[in-house]
Parts: structure tokens; C-alpha cells; sequence
């Protein structure tokens, strides 16, 4: 069987059938990018009206939390629309289905933009009207920290999603909080200088912190460092090839342990 855009595309439909029926799905969305990004801008605020550094580092804070929320909620959309299925029983009728497991991703990372442009999209502008600070403004540079973020986000989802077939809705707790595992280690809100120095290598072996470090030298210092995304997108191709094989991987262990049909606890 060859890959079929059109069985992803229906994937996609029935996702996003169920997102545009519950308004407080979308309204989900947008609410935690929105209150996240106000709290930290007026923090912000405050601080660059009371401190030279800050206040030389414009939007260093904002641009922080917006880049976060891209990496957080990336993850949250594409394991959200998984655990959709699990709510529904319908994990055993998508595996017998026509749908190859390749889709069924595709499918999945597919939403995790949607879902995520709704969220961003308009935060983004609150950021404008708000701070006076514009994310669009970084140009290309957002375009290479978007893929490195949404990458290793699709590679943490995928992996989650791959738990949780294997051990069902006992594994439901990782879906929604894996993600902070990697705010300290990813140096979200200052340098990977900070850290003591052996931490540092295990900060640098996850390529958000590439991305976040990036975007410190851009706002800061004006600097594109092409260098921290090509190196940050080496390590996101190993993620990605490696979250896919062990969902594969824990696809057969579910489909032999018969844990497809039984998604409960």
C-alpha cells in the first residue's frame, strides 16, 4: 500500500469536525498562550523599566514564552487529537482500517499546526498591541525556530502516543506533562550558562535549547546564529527517526498484547 493523502486528509476532517463543534476547545487554545504571554510581557515590562540589561534586551521574555508555546502546544495539539481516539474507543477501528500507521502520524502533525495557528496566531498580535513586540518581525529566523520546535514536538508526541498504546490511559498523565520535564534543561528563560557545567551537556544534547540560545543572540545581540539551527535540526532528525520506530515498535507490542481493544486503565 502506497501513502494516501487522501486517508490522511479524512483524518484530518474528522479532527477538525470535532475541534469547530466545541467552542470550548477552541477557546482552550487560545486562553493559556494568552494569559502566559500578558503575565510574563507586563513581568517584562516591569523589569526593562528597572533594570539596563532587560531593558537593552527587548522582548527577550515575550519572545520566550511565544517560542515555548510553540513547542508545548505543538506536542499538546498532536497528542490531543491521539488521546481523542483513545476517548472514543477508536483505536481498534483505525487499525483495521485502510490507514496506514505513517498516515495515521501525518494526520496527527497535521492538527498539531492547525490547532496550533489557532492559539498562536492571534496571541501574537495581542503581543503587538500590548508590548509593542512583534514575533513576525524576526523573519527567516522564525521560520528555522518554528521547525526545530515543532519538530521535536511532533518527535515527544509521537513517542507519548506510542505509550499510550501500549499502556493505555494509565500513560495519560505523560501527555500533558512531559513537556515540563524539558523547561529547565531547555534554558527557556535564560542561558545555558546558567546551569552547573554537567548539566550543560545534557542541556545541549535537546535542540530547543539551540532554538531559545538563537533566539537570545537575535534579540539581544541582532546575530542570526545559522550555525545553533542547522546543529539543532541534525539532533531533531535523530528524535524524529527515533520516536517513529518505537512507536512502531510499541504498535506491534499493543497489537500482540491486545491492549488496542482495551484503552482503559
Amino acid at each position: 500500500m502506497t501513502f494516501s493523502f487522501y486517508r490522511v486528509g479524512a483524518m484530518v476532517q474528522r479532527y477538525w469536525y470535532l475541534l469547530r463543534s466545541s467552542w470550548p476547545r477552541i477557546l482552550d487554545l487560545i486562553y493559556w498562550p494568552a494569559v502566559q504571554m500578558l503575565m510574563w510581557g507586563f513581568l517584562q515590562l516591569y523589569i526593562s523599566q528597572n533594570a539596563g540589561y532587560f531593558a537593552q534586551a527587548g522582548g527577550v521574555f515575550i519572545g520566550s514564552v511565544l517560542l515555548w508555546d510553540i513547542l508545548f502546544r505543538g506536542q499538546l495539539g498532536f497528542s490531543i487529537s491521539f488521546l481523542e481516539e483513545m476517548y472514543a474507543h477508536n483505536l481498534g477501528n483505525i487499525m483495521i482500517s485502510p490507514l496506514r500507521p505513517v498516515e495515521f502520524l501525518a494526520a496527527l502533525m497535521t492538527m498539531s499546526i492547525i490547532r496550533l495557528s489557532i492559539g498562536m496566531v492571534p496571541v501574537s498580535f495581542l503581543a503587538i498591541a500590548f508590548f509593542g513586540f512583534n514575533v513576525w518581525s524576526m523573519g527567516l529566523a522564525l521560520a528555522a525556530f518554528f521547525l526545530n520546535l515543532i519538530l521535536t514536538s511532533w518527535a515527544i508526541g509521537i513517542f507519548v502516543s506510542g505509550l499510550l498504546l501500549r499502556n493505555g490511559m494509565g500513560a495519560e498523565s505523560l501527555a500533558w506533562t512531559i513537556m515540563f520535564l524539558f523547561l529547565p534543561l531547555t534554558c527557556v528563560y535564560y542561558p545555558v550558562a546558567v546551569l552547573p557545567h554537567w548539566l550543560q551537556w545534557v542541556a545541549w544534547s535537546l535542540p530547543p535549547t539551540y532554538v531559545f540560545e538563537g533566539m537570545r543572540a537575535l534579540l539581544i545581540d541582532h546575530v542570526f546564529r545559522a550555525d545553533l539551527m542547522v546543529e539543532a535540526f541534525a539532533i531533531n532528525v535523530v528524535f524524529f527517526i527515533a520516536a517513529s520506530v518505537a512507536f512502531l515498535k510499541l504498535l506491534d507490542s499493543a497489537r500482540v498484547q491486545g491492549s488496542l481493544m482495551q484503552t482503559g486503565e
